[in-house]
């Protein structure tokens, strides 16, 4: 990260020196940020660090896919899997939703006693699997914000797969939902509000899910004392909001002007997800980066627990102030 104490110039008030949240900071400071983002960008190597997480990533969906499927079997029919996330074909690329529905397909058609093995064997496989690019996540957090892995190896990997669980039950939950609230409604006797509830109200709860589940990644991934969160909503919402938008025009323009069915052919769905989920890890590891240095602007302590004075807080952006833009 840039900047240490001697990048204090000009007026601190005009800077956003003395900002309590992001929303005091003022318009001179916000230059200062933008700026510090657009270097930090390129100096940390976003791109290169987003396609080293894709790579863990894609490892560990489809073991991810089977531990989905067996534990969603405890409380639903895993067959219905497949028709609840139907609506998520909006934002991923062509050919790549129907590459894993035809997964999650192949998966839930398995006899039960199979399913009944795999809530256990194939739970641990996916958990183990995706554990490394939860932890490739991380390392990127550590970079966007300036900080060295200091957590031992036992610790780390208790994180990792504690995210990776709630990831799974934040899924099952989204999905299970998509398919009891019509039951409810009708059972209310209020089916007529399903379809508005299926075209508009699933889209706000993913994407409310999705920015907590970023908070919590900016807030726990790093390794260093945690952020509060009013210095941790800026950034998720950003990386919320650009990545819905990035997902459907990314969407739009392989079914429009590109075809990678002709370029790769076989391969034109795994290499779609695998561009759109680099793209997603960008738009992640960005939002971070805006996080880091709006806590950068600003002198007062930034993490969580009784003030300390700089350079005592545990978070490099909190013990030292980010270089201004003159």
């Amino acid at each position: 990260m840039s900047g240490e104490n001697s990048g204090l110039k000009g007026s601190d008030e005009e800077r956003g020196r003395f900002a309590e949240k992001p929303s005091q900071i003022p318009l001179r400071g916000y230059r200062d940020v933008v700026w510090r983002v657009f270097f930090e960008f390129f100096e940390d190597r976003v791109t290169l660090i987003a396609a080293g997480a894709t790579y863990y990533l894609l490892l560990a969906l489809f073991p991810a896919l089977a531990a989905l499927v067996s534990l969603y079997g405890v409380f639903s029919d895993p067959v219905t899997i497949a028709k609840h996330i139907a609506f998520l074909s909006t934002v991923l690329p062509p050919g790549a939703f129907d590459l894993i529905v035809g997964q999650l397909d192949g998966l839930s058609q398995q006899k039960s006693s199979t399913l009944s093995i795999g809530v256990i064997t194939g739970f641990l496989v996916a958990l183990w699997s995706a554990n490394n690019g939860i932890k490739a996540l991380f390392e990127a957090m550590n970079i966007a914000y300036g900080e060295k892995e200091k957590r031992g190896i036992i610790k780390l990997n208790l994180n990792s797969l504690l995210f990776t669980f709630g990831a799974l039950i934040i899924a099952i939950a989204l999905i299970t939902a998509v398919g009891i609230v019509p039951a409810v409604l009708a059972y209310l006797w209020l089916d007529q509000w399903t379809e508005f509830l299926a075209k508009f109200a699933r889209w706000p709860l993913l994407l409310l899910l999705i920015g907590c589940g970023i908070t919590m990644l900016y807030r726990y991934g790093p390794s260093r004392a945690q952020a509060k969160f009013r210095w941790l909503t800026w950034g998720a919402i950003f990386s919320t909001t650009l990545w819905l938008a990035a997902s459907v025009l990314f969407s739009f323009y392989l079914e429009k002007f590109a075809d990678y069915n002709a370029t790769y052919g076989t391969l034109g769905a795994v290499i779609g997800l695998m561009v759109w989920t680099w793209i997603s890890v960008i738009i992640l590891i960005l939002g971070a980066e805006i996080n880091a240095e709006l806590e950068h602007q600003t002198t007062i302590d930034s993490t969580t627990g009784h003030p300390l004075p700089m350079g005592s807080r545990g978070a490099h952006v909190a013990d030292t102030v980010g270089e201004v833009k003159d």
